[in-house]
């Protein structure tokens, strides 16, 4: 914790809210550690079972993580803007960033023709009571599911998978109950389960997805829900496998305490064949987002299940942000539609499939082991994550470190394909091999 930053308040409400006005400071950083409750309570002069409320409170909103024996933490991503987090760090002179983790902007189809047409569309605007899911957006989106063999009935839209996957663990789930996450897995997704109270247990992977033996041991530790990515997984780049899926609809099968979510963001991207667990238990959700192929500021996801679970997701949807834009429908469809906007989607799918290949390849030639079977990312395994982000940064490299994805899997980085060009993965590989085995320092025996 900042030595200038003094906590204060008497009461559990008062004491949070001091936590939370120096997270949104930048006062207690990300990662900063927080006094014990015994020391606090004995600092403030209140209670422990006072500052334990407290506590339990900002972690229940995804503010604070317990690490064991490392005590109790700012979350590296704390649901609170700070008065800073607006505003990105200018990038090291010639550095490269390699840590978003977002599309190439070059490789997303361009929006202008599409939005001319729209534009010089006559049809009335839609009203409040004309809102909805455009039934020839819902009847195309249907098409492409069942093309893929995702049981297609009810269906509802949502502002993007990681909204879609909100609404379902709300709708089910409440604060305490356990929800089985892929470790490593998405940084938001664990950042929003942390801020709906809920409480992750990891499950182990491998390039075919989620292994069968951890998702039963988190069955047996009582989790009410499971949410896996079915390709293009953010940030190991596994996929579900023919064989795993078979497993896991084995291992699934009627469990009605329990609601599957699948996350399908990358979609048309992904250059490995769908193999959905979709409809293995009798509560179910399966989400393809439009973000990653056509652009992430197209706020749409196509959200499909059983009829309860859509329901409840649309019914919560009305009387919230109400409906997902009619604009943004109509010029989603025109894209799905338009058959140069197809090839030029299956390009940027070859594109970042040869980057990622390419630079798994130019890694093993160094000795380092590393995993991307599908999407956008490389999840290099590590010794140390500290020192080899450092060590890249100073080679004018930015890589995410894997701290922001796991909870107990090994240390590793990730490492962005989007920016990187061929000439790009020879060098990067040579760095990243420098960063985790460097070179014994001049004079000292090796």
């Amino acid at each position: 914790m900042s030595a200038r930053y003094q906590l204060s308040g008497t009461t559990a409400v008062e004491i949070s809210a001091s936590i939370e006005s120096g997270i949104r400071a930048d006062a207690l950083p990300p990662g900063a550690a927080l006094p014990s409750v015994r020391a606090l309570a004995a600092d403030l002069g209140v209670s422990p079972a006072t500052v334990a409320r407290a506590y339990q409170d900002l972690r229940q909103r995804g503010l604070l993580a317990t690490a064991g024996r490392h005590g109790t933490r700012v979350r590296p991503r704390p649901p609170v803007a700070a008065r800073r987090s607006a505003l990105r760090p200018p990038p090291l002179p010639g550095a490269r960033d390699l840590s978003r983790g977002e599309p190439d902007p070059r490789l997303l189809p361009p929006l202008g023709p599409h939005l001319a047409a729209l534009a010089a569309d006559n049809r009335p605007p839609v009203g409040y009571s004309d809102a909805g899911v455009l039934p020839e957006l819902a009847e195309a989106a249907r098409a492409r599911l069942s093309a893929d063999g995702v049981p297609a009935g009810e269906l509802t839209l949502t502002g993007g998978a990681l909204d879609g996957i909100e609404r379902l663990l709300g709708a089910h789930l409440r604060p305490g109950d356990a929800v089985a996450v892929e470790d490593p897995g998405w940084a938001n997704l664990l950042d929003l389960v942390a801020a709906l109270g809920l409480r992750p247990i990891g499950v182990p992977l491998d390039d075919e997805g989620p292994r069968v033996a951890g998702v039963a041991a988190a069955l047996a530790a009582g989790a009410r829900a499971l949410v896996v990515t079915s390709r293009a997984q953010n940030p190991t780049g596994a996929a579900v496998s023919a064989a795993r899926a078979k497993a896991l609809r084995a291992l699934l099968a009627g469990r009605r305490d329990l609601l599957l979510i699948e996350d399908d963001h990358a979609a048309e991207l992904a250059r490995v064949p769908l193999h959905p667990l979709a409809g293995a238990t009798p509560t179910w959700a399966f989400v393809r987002s439009v973000s990653k192929p056509f652009g992430p500021d197209l706020r749409l996801a196509v959200l499909v299940g059983d009829e309860t679970t859509v329901a409840r997701v649309a019914g919560r949807t009305r009387v919230g942000a109400g409906w997902v834009s009619t604009v943004l429908q109509r010029l989603v469809l025109a894209l799905w539609q338009d058959p140069v906007v197809a090839e030029q989607v299956g390009w940027a799918a070859q594109s970042y499939e040869r980057r990622r290949e390419g630079l798994l390849a130019a890694l093993a030639a160094h000795g380092l082991t590393a995993h991307g079977r599908s999407g956008i990312n490389v999840w290099l395994p590590v010794s140390d994550e500290t020192s080899v982000v450092t060590a890249l940064r100073d080679a004018g490299w930015a890589v995410a470190p894997g701290a922001l994805y796991r909870i107990a899997a090994p240390p590793a980085v990730r490492i962005c394909v989007s920016p990187l060009t061929t000439e790009d993965l020879a060098p990067l590989a040579a760095a990243l091999a420098q960063a985790e085995n460097p070179a014994p320092p001049r004079g000292f025996p090796t």
